[in-house]
């Protein structure tokens, strides 16, 4: 969740093997568009810890937004896009609930909370996107992997925020929950942005959204006065650089691997950054800023990263038996 943007291009069965031929003829593009999703995006979460260490939580986050959306904005209006009334309503929406409340909480739990701690929570989203999107269509579809990937997911989270969290202290556990009401409601937000059947340039979709967002979350830390005592000659260098890398790596350079990606490679392939992201998060915070990784949290991880696979596969059965049976 931390970098991922609201859209996602689709592929006809018959574009994507056309474009698979086009992806095999550049292997060194390949490699750095998975090198983004994969590395970069895990990276972020240390990133945010190092940026709200001296920045606002809220003003972290609408700040990168800001700079993001505007980028792909002008992006987009030189391609020739332009914004509908339907897109600009929904990208409100969708920033309520992918920025305002999912990157929000984060960036404000991470002045709490172990960016690594703050990944692997992040990584069980796959399971609530199934559990919304059974609420929401009010059907339960099971089958064998789903099952076991969502209770071995809850088990995950539970040892997380349950076990770990609260045998630290009451400020770590507040800032577990904070990040799984943000996991949940990136949840809801895919969920609307899939029911909404908004379709146009994924860049521009995306800009409107990051746009909504950032006025959101400056408009809320303004109201809950991060504004005061705040002062730019108090952010450090570190604290820039990491701005600065979150706001160029983190969402245009990675948000842009990530949409050539999906129009090369299956979204299955492209969603395998799911289980690297929180490795790479979880090692970095333990290499570069010194956090601990307890025997309760390399166990916590293990289960998480097995659920978010189990639930795929699962996802994937239950995608091709539909076809099957239309």
């Amino acid at each position: 969740m931390a970098t991922g943007p609201a859209t996602a291009p689709a592929c006809t069965p018959e574009t994507l093997a056309a474009n698979n031929r086009v992806a095999a003829k550049s292997p060194a593009l390949t490699f750095f568009a998975f090198f983004s999703i994969y590395f970069i995006w895990g990276s972020t979460y240390l990133a945010i810890r190092y940026a709200v260490a001296t920045i606002p939580p809220l003003y972290t986050a609408g700040f990168r937004h800001l700079a993001a959306g505007s980028i792909l904005l002008i992006w987009a209006l030189t391609k020739g896009a332009r914004p509908t009334a339907k897109q600009i309503r929904a990208s409100i929406v969708i920033g309520i609930f992918f920025f305002l409340i999912g990157h929000g909480t984060l960036h404000w739990a991470e002045t709490r909370i172990p960016s690594g701690f703050a990944s692997l929570i992040i990584a069980s989203e796959p399971i609530w996107v199934f559990l919304m999107a059974a609420i929401a269509e009010k059907k339960w579809r099971m089958n064998l992997p789903l099952a076991a990937g969502v209770v071995i997911g809850l088990a995950g989270v539970a040892l997380l925020v349950g076990h770990d969290a609260l045998s630290s202290g009451f400020r770590i556990f507040v800032g577990s929950v904070a990040v799984l009401v943000g996991a949940i409601s990136w949840s809801i937000g895919i969920i609307y942005s899939r029911r909404s059947h908004l379709s146009g340039n994924p860049v521009l979709l995306s800009a409107l959204s990051l746009l909504s967002g950032s006025f959101l979350l400056l408009t809320t830390g303004t109201l809950t006065g991060e504004a005061r005592g705040f002062s730019f000659a108090q952010v450090t260098t570190r604290s820039w650089l990491a701005l600065a890398y979150l706001i160029v790596f983190g969402s245009v350079v990675a948000f842009t691997a990530y949409n050539w990606l999906m129009e090369h490679y299956s979204p299955t392939f492209v969603a395998t950054h799911t289980y690297i992201n929180p490795i790479v998060a979880v090692f970095l915070g333990w290499w570069l800023a010194g956090e601990k990784v307890t025997i309760n949290v390399a166990i916590a991880a293990a289960l998480v990263i097995l659920a978010v696979f189990l639930v795929e596969r699962g996802m994937a059965k239950l995608k091709i038996n539909s076809n099957a049976a239309a």
